[in-house]
């Protein structure tokens, strides 16, 4: 039998080729092959386990596709009513793709003609874009833009058939603030810039407060290469309840307009300063604060008020700057002069407060009085005579509140000072409140001479805060409560997330000195220097003030009065100052009683205040016009001209650049009680 023929192996080549032991190699380098992808498999699979949450962020975020940023709104400012005083519009800001835009040739040209169209872009803008920046996927075309515009593009943008082709644009939402009543309470409510950083005002005070956070918007392309987008939202500020009566602050204003419309001329405005608080005795809430010249808040850096176009073009750079910050600051916060003859019933608190004078003393005027090496004349140069102490304040008489202050005395006149808050910040929360702590004598530097011009309200300086605030505890039996603009804080939604209530600061004064003061001050009204500002109806006791500002006898005046109503339980106070009225002589108190009368007789009946007539107080007004001796309109100046004056501290800004109101305090006020 033949033998079976051995079948042919087809891999034979390979033992030719490889050897055994090479066979073996190439055996073990395929299982470690094996073995690597192994290792690598159970590695992939320990890092998705333990850490794959981690890597999936970062993939995502290398897969980036866009972010844009949510703006928040910041929040409204309201009055005490909840009239919007301040508040921040939705617009619009024009964004350009160009990548996509230039991505297809037959986008660019459709493209150019909507953004002219809509929005005025010109040509020549876009194409620039284009070539300075031909990959962004982010330029800003136009801001600001309202809502109707944005309206007209998104509609010509969804009309695919007659605007096939427009690419690469789109609208961001965004916020502009604005100001319905433009130059109402300007330098109270202040304005923004850069965005949202309140510059003056509650907008700078309260900035934080007003403020939001933005939220954003992201876009990445997934493990498909869909775009996913996850949105953070945005969260708006809170609004600030201010304690202004919008229309009462209307009331101020248009008074001091006219005013100062009346008595304009030369290209000068009525007065180098007019302003107005007004305030409530027995909470610290200012009702109104106005000051003239004021500002549009819309548009903040517009002077026009003072300046042509000619003259503000002549100023250097630095120049106009000061020039804006002096329209900006807040006379009644910043601002420190010399009060006149409303320091009067002050230094008449601090006698009958330390036992000095009991309130029956009288006093002869002769027309001026020696003190040191001097003689200091009243303002009637040929004396009053005999004058009790309520007298003495009723016809404002220089010679019987020397006395009384000598009486006083240095240590107990300047320590009183400080305790209706002379010479100290009032916690006012709003920014730039001047620091007159500098601006008074002290026990060791004040000479006679110095005491009794301090008496009468010279030689030392105030702001009309601080003036408000201590004249509203002589009136509302010894309560100094903190001045404040704001009365609550609101969420976005109206709900109240804080109050801020009435905070006692201490006490000036006993309730029956008060009650004493008051009586003095209303005859301030029935027979005494403030007369002509009554008004008819009403209860109102008061106190005038004449200032020479220095250097004396320069002519220049600042005029004040400051009233409340009515005589029993105090309702409100109105302070009026007309610095430097523009006319031949500044010292006509003529000119700050008309302005108060024109505002009480306002404000008066809107604010509710009650009339004689519902107080039943008929007979209480005639038993003090009866007391007293009217000197009629004498030359009222309430400055000295026989000695030589050594202060030398003007009128003027003491702003303190570092002064920080204490915002904290909301609910922090104690109430009232007798010490």
């Amino acid at each position: 039998m033949a033998e079976k023929k051995r079948k042919k192996n087809r891999f034979g080549f390979l033992a030719k080729k490889f050897p055994i032991r090479m066979q073996r190699k190439l055996v073990m380098l395929f299982m470690a092959i094996i073995l690597a992808f192994v290792a690598l498999i159970g590695r992939i699979t320990y890092i998705n386990v333990t850490r794959g949450s981690s890597y999936t962020r970062i993939v995502l975020d290398q897969q980036n596709y866009s972010s844009r940023v949510i703006p928040y709104k910041r929040g409204d400012i309201v009055d005490r009513n909840g009239t919007r005083i301040a508040t921040s519009e939705r617009v619009y800001n024009v964004i350009l793709d160009v990548a996509v835009m230039t991505d297809d040739e037959a986008n660019i040209d459709p493209t150019i003609r909507v953004l002219e169209e809509c929005f005025g872009i010109s040509e020549q803008t876009v194409k620039d874009t284009i070539e300075e920046n031909p990959e962004s996927r982010y330029s800003i075309m136009a801001t600001g833009v309202d809502y109707e515009t944005a309206r007209k593009f998104n509609e010509i943008n969804a009309d695919n058939e007659n605007y096939p082709n427009i690419a690469g644009v789109w609208l961001e939402e965004d916020y502009n603030r604005s100001y319905p009543y433009s130059t109402l309470a300007s330098d109270v409510i202040g304005f923004t810039y850069s965005g949202n950083v309140g510059a003056i005002g509650i907008e700078s005070a309260y900035n934080d407060v007003l403020n939001g956070t933005d939220g954003r918007e992201y876009g990445y392309l997934d493990s498909d290469s869909s775009v996913e987008r996850t949105v953070k939202a945005a969260k708006n500020g809170n609004t600030v309840v201010s304690t202004i009566d919008i229309t009462l602050q209307s009331i101020v204003e248009k008074c001091i307009v006219e005013f100062n419309q009346q008595h304009a001329g030369d290209g000068n405005p009525g007065s180098k300063n007019t302003a107005v608080i007004v305030m409530n005795p027995n909470t610290g809430e200012i009702l109104a604060e106005a000051s003239y010249p004021n500002f549009d808040l819309n548009d903040p850096r517009d002077l026009s008020i003072l300046y042509t176009e000619e003259q503000w073009d002549k100023l250097t750079e630095e120049e106009q700057i000061n020039a804006m910050n002096d329209l900006w600051r807040n006379f009644c916060v910043s601002d420190a002069f010399e009060p006149g003859s409303t320091m009067k019933p002050f230094t008449v608190a601090a006698g009958l407060e330390t036992g000095a004078i009991t309130g029956d003393e009288t006093y002869y005027c002769g027309g001026s009085l020696h003190v040191g090496d001097d003689d200091i004349g009243c303002h009637l140069r040929s004396g009053h005579g005999t004058q009790t102490v309520q007298g003495s304040i009723a016809n404002s008489c220089n010679v019987a509140l020397m006395q009384i202050a000598e009486s006083i005395g240095v240590e107990d006149f300047t320590r009183y000072q400080r305790v209706f808050g002379f010479g100290e910040y009032t916690g006012i929360d709003l920014p730039a409140e001047a620091a007159t702590s500098a601006l008074l004598y002290t026990s060791e530097t004040m000479t006679s001479v110095d005491l009794a011009t301090n008496s009468f309200g010279q030689s030392f300086n105030v702001t009309m805060t601080q003036m408000a605030s201590a004249f509203c505890s002589l009136i509302n039996g010894g309560y100094y409560y903190e001045p404040h603009v704001v009365r609550q804080i609101q969420d976005e939604d109206g709900n109240v997330i804080e109050t801020k209530n009435p905070v006692l600061l201490h006490k000036t004064i006993s309730s029956e000195t008060s009650d004493q003061i008051k009586e003095y001050l209303r005859a301030v009204m029935d027979y005494g220097t403030g007369q002509s500002a009554q008004v008819e109806g009403y209860d109102i006791g008061a106190k005038t003030g004449t200032a020479e500002k220095l250097p004396r006898g320069n002519g220049k005046y600042l005029l004040s009065f400051i009233g409340y109503a009515p005589q029993e339980n105090p309702e409100v106070l109105i302070y009026v100052v007309v610095d430097e009225p523009n006319v031949d002589a500044q010292d006509n108190s003529a000119l700050v009683l008309d302005l108060s009368k024109q505002i009480m007789e306002e404000a008066f009946p809107y604010l509710g205040i009650t009339t004689i007539e519902e107080s039943e107080a008929e007979e209480g007004e005639q038993a003090a016009s009866e007391e007293g001796q009217n000197f009629g309109d004498t030359e009222y100046t309430d400055y000295d001209e026989n000695y030589v004056d050594t202060y030398d501290n003007p009128d003027g800004a003491y702003v303190d650049e570092d002064y920080d109101p204490d915002l904290d305090d909301w609910a922090s006020g104690d109430s009232p009680g007798e010490e």
